[in-house]
């Protein structure tokens, strides 16, 4: 059973976010500030070593942004040429036909679920958000309406679908199927994605008043009637190209040989930094140069797209510190140790152990991994469960109630302009809802395969 001193870790782990949120919600302090502070005084009372505690949170800090802000910098980028160029409004407005009015929010949930699949959470929320913020503007609907059923779409294939790396590392581990975890996944993914977005969004969106000075929406300008936009091929193309690349990218293997020139070219395409740059070169062209754009005003909007993603830069950066704070001083492993004591049937173990490293590290990939490092020993013993529903049941657990810790949680407050609360009330519940939704269909089908 857990020890006095992993009671004591976890208790000063949750007084540390209790802190976070009281400081930022209520008193209003600078969120940045308040991560650094609260990080640098959990990791002096859990005894870490002062010559340590410094380092561990840049190390946590640089290695989030090292990823998070050549994707933020470059999909914005690309962001501002859909806007600007009128691209996003031509998607917003073929929605709208297709789905209407009063449907849109299902119609964000299917492009969220589709463009999600080759791509990381992160990376498709750049991408997706400047079609958000103008479908909401076009219907007159609350962005919490449209924008939440697109990040839970996202979320559910980040956490389910192989190929993302941690889905497959799990499918892995666990010696599963790849072709009947994707086939499950969908299974259960679809009427998950359903319930926590489109559904969800329904009952929380009118609960939710957001400040309509919006700065990252402010970039998004109204192009007025359709007849003047670019058109929908070409929009379409040029936002998907990333996509398709990452996908190629992740399929290296099964059309040449590991390690072969070809191969490493491909992965290389399709690495997401590689494949955004790519996208926002080709963006210049389509969305730029062939809509007689000057590259001086291309040059200016690269340029002033920049300076609102600072702060959210930062946020996610500290979010990745803090979450490094909560691994080295021990917090984690009093959280595995915890699980590990729970007697329960092994999917619920998965569920659980992936769940509480999820809280405590704010990472649903670290989350994933580690779990299913830690259960499939225990599963190598046990019979009866499918090693597709376990590795399932894990990506379910990683998705749990992001919070402070977590870069997806400031993506998401940030680019909604909502404050701590509202960002838990929508987004945070949201990713609860996935993962418990993933829990009890898992369980469910576990019964009949």
């Amino acid at each position: 059973m857990i020890d006095h001193h992993g009671v004591f870790l976890l208790v000063a782990a949750l007084s540390a976010v209790i802190a976070l949120i009281l400081l930022i919600a209520v008193f209003k302090l600078n969120p940045f500030i308040v991560l650094f502070l609260t990080s640098l005084a959990l990791a002096v009372v859990t005894g870490m070593p002062v010559q340590a505690i410094v380092h561990s949170f840049e190390v946590g800090l640089g290695n989030t942004l090292g990823h998070i802000a050549i994707v933020v910098g470059l999909g914005t980028m690309l962001g501002k040429m859909m806007a600007e160029s009128g691209g996003a409004d031509r998607i917003a407005f073929t929605l709208i036909r297709l789905f209407g009015p009063k449907n849109i929010h299902w119609a964000m949930v299917v492009i969220g679920f589709v463009v999600g699949l080759p791509v990381f959470f992160e990376v498709g929320f750049v991408l997706l958000i400047p079609i958000a913020f103008t479908v909401a503007r076009r219907t007159g609907s609350s962005l919490v309406l449209v924008g939440l059923p697109m990040v839970a779409g996202l979320s559910v294939v980040h956490g389910l679908m192989p190929p993302h790396p941690a889905a497959m590392l799990a499918v892995t581990i666990f010696n599963a199927d790849v072709g009947r975890t994707i086939f499950y996944a969908l299974l259960i993914g679809i009427p998950t994605a359903a319930l926590a977005g489109p559904l969800y969004a329904k009952f929380i969106a009118p609960r939710i008043q957001l400040d309509p000075d919006n700065p990252m929406a402010a970039q998004f300008v109204d192009h007025g009637e359709e007849s003047s936009l670019p058109g929908f091929g070409i929009t379409l193309a040029t936002i998907l190209l990333p996509v398709a690349l990452m996908l190629i990218g992740s399929w290296a293997d099964f059309v040449s040989a590991p390690k072969s020139g070809l191969n490493d070219g491909l992965r290389l395409l399709g690495n997401p930094d590689i494949a955004l740059l790519i996208g926002v070169i080709v963006s210049f062209v389509t969305l730029g140069r062939m809509r007689g754009v000057t590259r001086e005003t291309i040059l200016k909007f690269t340029n002033e797209c920049l300076a609102p993603t600072a702060t959210i830069t930062l946020l996610v950066g500290a979010g990745g510190g803090f979450g490094r704070i909560l691994q080295d001083s021990g917090v984690s492993q009093a959280i595995v140790t915890l699980a590990l004591h729970t007697h329960v049937s092994l999917l619920v173990m998965a569920w659980m152990v992936a769940a509480l490293i999820r809280l405590a590290t704010g990472s649903s990939t670290v989350a994933m991994s580690t779990a299913a490092g830690i259960v499939a020993p225990i599963a190598l013993h046990a019979t009866g469960v499918r090693p597709e529903l376990l590795a399932i049941a894990t990506g379910g657990g990683s998705l749990i109630f992001s919070h402070v810790n977590d870069g997806g949680f400031w993506l998401v407050k940030e680019y909604f302009h909502m404050s701590v609360a509202e960002t838990m009330k929508t987004w945070s519940i949201c990713e609860t809802i996935i993962s418990v939704s993933v829990l009890v269909l898992t369980l469910a089908l576990s019964l009949v395969v």
